[in-house]
C-alpha cells in the first residue's frame, strides 16, 4: 500500500509538472516537501533522454524493437510528427468531450472506459483512460458553488480583531469584533468584547437577535472554543451552554467544517468590511463606546450601502423582505447560567456555593453536570438529561426532595402517622385497635411508641404482640 501510495504521488508530481507547475506550486499542493519534488522531477529528466526512433514498426504506431544486449535502454522519444503511443493518455483527445460528459456525470474512469469499449470500440488499455481522467481532473478543478438562502433562513457568525481601546491613563487594550450577517439581505449587527468567551458569544448573538427584531432558523458559526467543544463536520459538539440557548431561541447552530472559511464566506468578507470601513484608524475610550459607533455605522452606512452581489440597497431588503421572515423573539431573555461539574457525595447531595442540593439515589458518587442561575439549580447526567431540579437556597442550606431518599435511609417518623398505623394493622386487630388509642391519648410522643410496637413483632411474632395488645386493651 505504501508504494502505490508513492507512485501515485510520484505520477502527480511528474503531471504537474509537465503542465508548467512551478516546484513550489507542486509541493503546496500535494503536500509534500519541495526537496521531493525536486529529485523527482531531476530524476525523470536525467531518464529521459532521447533517442532517435528507427523507421519501422513504431512509426506506424506499433511497439519499437527491443533494445539489443548491453545497449543503453534509455526511452525514446518520437521525432515530429510522429502519433502517440499507443497507451498515452494523448491518444483519448479524440473522445474528450465523451469522457468530459460522463466525468460530469460522475461516472468513475472503470465505468467511463467501459462505456468507450462498447460504444466507440476503443482498443486500449484502461490504464489509458485513468491516466487521462487524471490529467483532467488536475487541469480542471470544479468550481465553488456559490449558495443564497431564503430571507430568515440564515445568518452567518464569526469574530475578528476589533480596534484597541485606549484609556486616559495611556494603556491599550486589544478588542474582539464579533459580526452577524443575516445571508439574504447582508443586513448586519456588531459588537466589539474585550474576550471570546462563552457568555460573551451569547450576550452578542442575543443582541444581535434583539436588533433583527427575530430570529434566524439558522446560525453557521466558526469552531471558536468558547462555542464548539469538539469541532467535526459530521457530528461537532457544542457547548452545553450554547446548546441551551439554541432551545431558547428555537434556532439551529451549524459548525462550518474545520479550517474551511468559504462555508461562512458572507460573513468573512463582512468582518473585513467592518473593520476595513469602520474600525480603522480609530480608537475608543471603552468598549461601550466602541459599540455606540458601530451600532451608528451599521444604520448608517452598512445599511445604505448597495451590496456588490445582490446589487440592492442591503437596509431596503432587509426591511421590505427578510424581517418578516425571521421568528419571533422569546418573551424573555436567556437566562444566563454558570455551570460546572460536580461529584455526589455520599449523603446524595451536591454543593453549589455553600449550599447543598440532593440528587437520585443513583447517581450516589458520581460526576454530574450543575446549572444555576439566581433562582433554580438543575442537575444534568452525563447525557445533559435533568435528573433534577431545586429553587436555589441561601448558603449553609440544604434541599433534599423525598424521593432522592432511599427508602431503607427513611424511619418511621418521617413516613408519618398514618403508614405507622398500617403497619400496626398488619400486626393484628388487636394492635390496631391498641396503636390507636395510645396515639389519641399521647399524641405526636407516641410516633416512637408505634416504631418500637413494629419492632416487638419482628422480634417476637405479630400474633403474640397482638395477643399482648389485646390484654393492654381490655386491662385498660
Amino acid at each position: 500500500m505504501a508504494n502505490q501510495l508513492k507512485m501515485a504521488i510520484v505520477q502527480a508530481i511528474l503531471s504537474l509538472h509537465a503542465q508548467g507547475w512551478s516546484q513550489r506550486a507542486i509541493a503546496k499542493r500535494l503536500e509534500v516537501h519541495r526537496e521531493t519534488v525536486s529529485r523527482h522531477v531531476r530524476r525523470a529528466a536525467e531518464g529521459s533522454k532521447p533517442a532517435t526512433l528507427p523507421a519501422g514498426p513504431g512509426r506506424d504506431g506499433g511497439s519499437p524493437p527491443p533494445p539489443s544486449e548491453g545497449a543503453d535502454s534509455k526511452p525514446a522519444t518520437l521525432h515530429a510528427g510522429n502519433q502517440p503511443s499507443a497507451e498515452s493518455p494523448r491518444y483519448c483527445d479524440r473522445w474528450r468531450e465523451t469522457i468530459e460528459a460522463k466525468r460530469a456525470f460522475g461516472l468513475t474512469a472503470q465505468r467511463i472506459y467501459q462505456d468507450l469499449v462498447a460504444e466507440h470500440g476503443f482498443a486500449r488499455s484502461y490504464s489509458t483512460v485513468q491516466r487521462y481522467v487524471r490529467r483532467l481532473e488536475a487541469t480542471q478543478p470544479l468550481p465553488f458553488r456559490r449558495l443564497e438562502c431564503s430571507p430568515g433562513e440564515e445568518a452567518q457568525v464569526d469574530f475578528g480583531v476589533g480596534t484597541p481601546i485606549v484609556t486616559s491613563d495611556g494603556k491599550r487594550r486589544k478588542t474582539h469584533v464579533l459580526r452577524i450577517v443575516m445571508s439574504h439581505s447582508r443586513k448586519a449587527y456588531s459588537e466589539a468584547v474585550d474576550r471570546q468567551t462563552t457568555e460573551n458569544f451569547i450576550r452578542c448573538l442575543e443582541n444581535a437577535f434583539a436588533h433583527f427584531g427575530g430570529v434566524p432558523q439558522a446560525l453557521v458559526i466558526d469552531n471558536l472554543k468558547a462555542a464548539v467543544t469538539t469541532a467535526d463536520w459530521y457530528d461537532p459538539e457544542l457547548n452545553p451552554k450554547l446548546r441551551a440557548f439554541a432551545d431558547h431561541y428555537g434556532v439551529a447552530i451549524l459548525p462550518t467544517r474545520p479550517r474551511t472559511p468559504r462555508h461562512k464566506g458572507k460573513v468573512e468578507r463582512g468582518v473585513g468590511y467592518v473593520q476595513s470601513n469602520a474600525l480603522r484608524g480609530r480608537t475608543f475610550e471603552s468598549l461601550a463606546a466602541q459599540n455606540e459607533f458601530l451600532l451608528q455605522w451599521e444604520t448608517s452606512v452598512a445599511d445604505c450601502r448597495i451590496h456588490g452581489t445582490t446589487r440592492r440597497q442591503v437596509g431596503l431588503v432587509f426591511r421590505e423582505i427578510e424581517r418578516r421572515a425571521l421568528r419571533p423573539l422569546p418573551t424573555e431573555r436567556f437566562p444566563l447560567f454558570h455551570e460546572a461539574q460536580r461529584i455526589v457525595h455520599r449523603d446524595g447531595h451536591v454543593s453549589v456555593e455553600r449550599s447543598y442540593y440532593s440528587v437520585p439515589v443513583e447517581y450516589l458518587t458520581r460526576t454530574v453536570w450543575v446549572r444555576w442561575d439566581a433562582r433554580l439549580v438543575r442537575i444534568f447526567n452525563h447525557r445533559l438529561e435533568q435528573v433534577a431540579v431545586h429553587a436555589r437556597q441561601p448558603p449553609g442550606k440544604f434541599s433534599t426532595h423525598r424521593a432522592h431518599i432511599a427508602t431503607e435511609k427513611i424511619n418511621g417518623v418521617e413516613r408519618g402517622v398514618a403508614w405507622l398505623l398500617m403497619k400496626a394493622s398488619a400486626i393484628g386487630p388487636h394492635a390496631q385497635e391498641w396503636a390507636a388509642a395510645m396515639l389519641q391519648r399521647r399524641g405526636v410522643e407516641g410516633l416512637r411508641v408505634l416504631q418500637g410496637l413494629s419492632a416487638l413483632a419482628a422480634k417476637h411474632g405479630g400474633s403474640a404482640v397482638d395477643a399482648a395488645c389485646e390484654t393492654a386493651v381490655n386491662g385498660a
